[in-house]
This record gives structure tokens, C-alpha cells and sequence, in this order.
């Protein structure tokens, strides 16, 4: 699409919020083929262009529910701003979603863009980013990327997609109705693939290079990261991708349905959830219709009936969307290479997230007030660092080596890993951050945007100072460099070597005297052996342990799991031991969590 700048018919004065400054490049009103969008000054930074709420795809509603996006052309349509497209979920404060219960439209696809004022006639690389959440919560609005964009010298968009079970849903009766690329389970990869070729083909109108595109996200941003490297369907859509603490689970379409609990690791397969809807599932047309017809919150609220610790059937190995060998075996293949930069990593302390709010590992103690937070303390360091320390780096290895591994023998020449240590926080009298969370899941994302927020704990997680600034100029740098070059070691004192099998090099990311490269040591067998005679844990603590670094972040794994350290964990059914642990701490507290 040819840079088309179309200025309103009236003079600008009268069509801006801008008043009479006619020069002010936020005020000229862009052409796309969605809509023609106004650009307004950055809520963040001055110098930022913003365009928010741009449709990318028709609303998947009525009958496009569970049907692949379908691309919306109104180029003369007049794009106004939406007071919320979230799209449906369990209203989340740490995600960005408030409210109670399920919240949200099916109405969502929408993207925003930050770029440069100076974006006209200019040519920046390109960052797309796609949001965490599990795959069941966030938003594009909560990410503010206009600090990256102004610094650095690139065009950030970052764009929704469809949530849970109504962006990935695998059941007979609306597959076996469909054609084509209907047919997938995987609707949300869809979603952000079809977000990319909307960006193929308009954000040189935003000062973007449609021929430099990275892909950037956390956690289940950076598992679709991965999803988009597998998938046959995104080829050509970017030119480098940055996956941050993401993960390669994938589940089989029979896995997804999960008719008569054949998985007991599920609970919410369809088969489970299509029963709390319809009492026979007989007349398939009847199933479809109401399927088709339920309210969009009822049907979410659906799998949140119970407080549940089962993996819900997400990203699926339709053989459309993603090959039917699962993701990371997709990885590994040639014919599915996209022969691209990328760059993966994962935090030193990921789990500390949900471990250090959760009170089989946490006392708590209100000293002053119910009105204030309960003080919180580690009721046992030794065996808190051991299960956060063990836990963490089988992420790194089972989210950011082996996927690596992998990308490698499907012949990607440039990889390059990294640990995420920076956790210099500030203590409160209420918890001690800086051992509690260090440097937890999601920690990362702020200095990439520049914008400290981290829930109602923001200013002890990343306090002012030369620590933080360090580190946001480090991140910011390796990410754009990364973006621009498809290196990320440009601008660092250090070297930023290439990973490789045989050589896993990667670098600790920290504040500047900490900065430094390191060799990974470890395999997964290695890591989890350091556990057999450790002193911490109870005997079934450490098979908890082993059971949730192979069952999590990757595809359960198990046969090493009933092989670990001689079968010696078989005589546990940990599923119903997690129960267990969880029915306790539910009757004594009401819930898991502290707060």
C-alpha cells in the first residue's frame, strides 16, 4: 500500500483537537484499508504520534464466532476511539482488566500504533507486540510502548486477540461444520496472523518498514511468538521475533475435546464444558446453534466454575494452523522454518510470581489493621529458594534452550538467549520484595516499555534510581538493536555471542557491573538430579518439584516423569496430592493467595 496522508477537507483548526497548529503531525488523519484513523499526542511522551482502536479484521460475532478472522476493507469508514475492547475474559487488576467476574466483547480485534512525531516520509523497523496472559486474560491497552518508540527510533503496534476457549475451541460440532481455514481450533493465532498482514499492508502510512518486522511478547506472548515461528500460515509476516519467558505447549484435538476424560491432566476440555450446556449432544445442528448463540461471558464463565489447577486446552495441533507434530517439534523442521533472528530468554526467579503469593510457601500477619495489607514473610526460605531457584531455570531450559535447540536443527543461524536478573527492589514493612520476587514473571516487560507498573506494588518492584535507569537503557537497547540489525549485542560494553547446541551461550541481563556472559550447564536430567537427596524438601515435595518443571512450559514429559530418580515418585498420585494442598488451604483461608 503506497503512503497515503489524507488531510481533512476543512481546515485543520476544524478538525483537530490540536487547535491552529497546522504542522502538528498527530493531526493529519491516515487512510487504511479498515478506516481512515486521526493520530493524537501520546498520553507519554510529546514526541509520540498514537493511533488507538483500529480495526483489523471484522468483530468475530453471530455466526463468525469460532470461524478464522475475516479481513475488514472500509477504507472511508472514520475509526473512533473505544472506551474498551478488551476482549471476554475474568476481569484481571494485573492484567488491566477491571471490573468482577467475566468482562469484555467478542467485538476486539482492534490494534494501536506508537511512532516517532517525524514518522512522514520516514522508514522505521517495525515492533509488533502480543500480549500475555495465559491466553485467557490482558490487552493491547495496557502496554504503552512510547518511551521505546521515542528513544529508539521504531514503530510499535500492539494488538488484541481472541481469549480461552472462544480463540481456541476444538469440539465436532462447529469443525466438523466448516471448511477451510474454519476448520482450525486455533482462532487467536488467527487473530495476531491476521493483525501481521494488516500491518504488511499499511504501516508505511505510519512511518513503519512493512520489509522489518519484529515480533515481540511475554509469557503467552512469547509461547505465540513460538506458535508464529511453527505456523506454515505466517510466513513472510515478520523478520526477526523475541520471545520472552514463553513456553511450546500444544495439545492434540482429541486432547482438546477430552471426551470422557480420557486426559485427566484436563478438566476443561469441550466435552466437559458442551455438557454444562446442552443435555444431549445427539442432534449435533442443535448443539452447533446453541454453541453458536450463548452469551459470550456465560459460555467463558463456564470454565471458571471451580477454582481449577488442570491445564485448560489452549494452542492445539490442528494441521492447519499448527502441524499436527505439535509446536516444538514443529520448530525443528525445515519446512516450517522461517530462517529469521530470534532472540529468547526467561527470568532467573519466573515462578516467584505464584509462589511468593501463595500461602503454602507464605505466613501472613496483620500486626496493625485489617485495613491494611497482612505482613508477609517465607515460612521456609530453604525450601521457597529451592522450588522457586529449580523451577525457574527448567523454564529457561524447557522455554528458552530446547526451543532454541530446536529453531537450530531446523537450520536458524542466528540465535541469541538470555536470563532477565535484575531484582533490585525496595523492601516494605509489609514484605521483603527483593527475596519474595526478585526478579519474577513479567518483571521484564517494563523496562522494554518504559512504563513501571506492576499491580498496587509498583514502586518497590522498581524503585527510582540508577539501577533501574541502567537497566531500562540496556533492555531498550538490546530489544531495538535486535529490531533493527537482527542483533542485540550492537550497543553493549559486552559481547553478545550467538547460541548454539553445542555451545548455549547466553547473557545475564542486569544493571551495567552485572551484566555479563555465561555458558548453561545444565540439561534438563542434570537439573532436576541436583534434587534427589537435596535436604529441603519432604519426599513429596521434591516429587512436586520434579512434577511440575516436566509437566509445565512444555509438553507434559511423563515417561521422565514416572523415570525421575528411579521411579520413586510413582507412589504419589501428585494431581490429587495438589489437590490435596489446595482443598486445605482453601478450608483454613478462603483461598490460595495471601491477599
Amino acid at each position: 500500500m503506497n503512503r497515503s496522508l489524507l488531510v481533512c477537507c476543512f481546515a485543520l483548526s476544524a478538525c483537530s483537537p490540536f487547535g491552529n497548529d497546522a504542522t502538528r503531525s498527530e493531526g493529519e488523519i491516515i487512510k487504511t484499508s479498515s478506516g481512515m484513523v486521526q493520530g493524537q499526542a501520546s498520553s507519554l511522551v510529546e514526541s509520540v504520534v498514537a493511533w488507538s482502536d483500529i480495526p483489523f479484521a471484522q468483530p468475530p460475532v453471530g455466526d463468525l464466532r469460532w470461524r478464522a478472522p475475516r479481513a475488514l476493507v472500509a477504507p472511508n469508514q472514520r475509526i473512533a476511539n473505544k472506551q474498551n475492547t478488551a476482549c471476554v475474559q475474568k476481569a484481571s487488576n494485573y492484567g488491566g482488566v477491571e471490573g468482577d467476574g467475566i468482562v469484555g466483547s467478542e467485538d476486539c480485534l482492534y490494534l494501536d500504533i506508537k511512532a516517532p512525531a517525524d514518522f512522514r516520509e520516514k522508514n522505521y523497523p517495525v515492533m509488533f507486540w502480543i500480549h500475555g496472559g495465559g491466553n485467557t486474560t490482558g490487552l493491547k491497552d495496557y502496554y504503552d510502548y512510547s518511551k521505546l518508540a521515542a528513544a529508539k527510533g521504531v514503530v510499535v503496534v500492539s494488538a488484541n486477540y481472541r481469549l480461552g476457549a472462544l480463540g481456541w475451541f476444538s469440539h465436532p460440532t462447529i469443525q466438523d461444520a466448516q471448511t477451510g481455514l474454519d476448520k482450525t481450533s486455533n482462532f487467536g493465532t488467527l487473530d495476531i496472523i491476521e493483525a501481521l498482514k494488516w500491518v504488511k499492508g499499511n504501516i508505511d502510512s505510519f512511518g513503519g518498514d512493512p520489509d522489518n518486522v519484529t515480533i515481540f511478547g511475554e509469557s503467552a506472548g512469547g509461547h505465540n511468538v513460538y506458535a508464529l515461528l511453527a505456523s506454515p500460515l505466517s510466513d513472510g509476516l515478520f523478520h526477526k521475533a523475541i520471545s520472552q519467558s514463553g513456553y511450546t505447549s500444544s495439545h492434540s484435538v482429541l486432547d482438546a475435546i477430552n471426551e470422557n476424560a480420557r486426559n485427566p491432566l484436563i478438566k476443561r476440555g469441550s466435552w466437559q464444558i458442551v455438557n454444562q450446556i446442552v443435555k444431549s449432544s445427539d442432534n449435533a445442528a442443535e448443539v452447533r446453534r446453541q454453541l453458536k448463540s450463548i452469551n459470550a461471558r456465560e459460555f467463558v464463565g463456564l470454565y471458571y466454575k471451580e477454582e481449577g489447577i488442570d491445564s485448560m486446552p489452549l494452542t492445539t495441533r490442528d494441521g492447519i494452523v499448527i502441524p499436527d507434530i505439535g509446536l516444538l517439534a514443529a520448530l525443528g523442521e525445515p519446512q516450517y522454518a522461517k530462517n529469521v533472528p530470534v532472540m529468547a530468554g526467561a527470568t532467573k526467579d519466573e515462578v516467584s510470581l505464584w509462589n511468593g503469593l501463595h500461602r503454602y510457601f507464605m505466613d501472613t500477619e496483620y500486626r496493625f489493621s485489617k485495613l491494611l495489607p497482612p505482613i508477609v514473610t517465607i515460612k521456609d526460605p530453604a525450601l521457597f529458594n529451592l522450588w522457586v531457584r529449580t523451577r525457574s531455570h527448567a523454564w529457561k531450559l524447557r522455554g528458552v534452550d530446547i526451543p532454541l535447540q530446536s529453531l537450530e536443527a531446523a537450520g536458524y543461524d542466528q540465535l541469541y538467549a538470555y536470563r532477565f536478573d535484575w531484582d533490585h527492589q525496595e523492601r516494605s514493612m509489609f514484605a521483603d520484595f527483593p527475596n519474595i520476587l526478585g526478579a519474577a514473571h513479567g518483571t521484564d516487560i517494563a523496562f522494554v516499555t518504559g512504563d513501571y507498573k506492576y499491580g498496587p506494588i509498583s514502586s518497590y518492584v522498581y524503585p527510582e534510581g540508577s539501577a533501574r535507569d541502567e537497566m531500562e537503557e540496556t533492555i531498550m537497547s538490546a530489544w531495538s538493536s535486535f529490531a533493527s540489525t537482527g542483533s542485540p549485542g550492537a550497543d553493549m560494553a559486552i559481547n553478545w555471542d550467538q547460541f548454539t547446541t553445542s555451545l548455549p551461550t547466553y547473557i545475564h541481563l542486569d544493571k551495567s557491573e552485572l551484566l555479563r556472559s555465561d555458558v548453561e550447564l545444565h540439561s534438563m536430567d542434570s537439573l532436576l538430579d541436583t534434587l534427589s537427596d537435596h535436604a529441603a524438601p519432604s519426599d513429596l515435595e521434591r516429587c512436586l518439584i520434579v512434577w511440575e518443571s516436566l509437566i509445565n512450559v512444555g509438553d507434559p514429559d511423563l515417561v521422565a516423569m514416572k523415570a525421575w530418580n528411579g521411579g520413586v515418585c510413582n507412589r504419589f498420585d501428585l494431581t490429587q496430592e495438589q489437590k490435596n494442598i489446595q482443598s486445605q488451604i482453601i478450608a483454613e483461608f478462603g483461598s490460595t493467595g495471601v491477599y
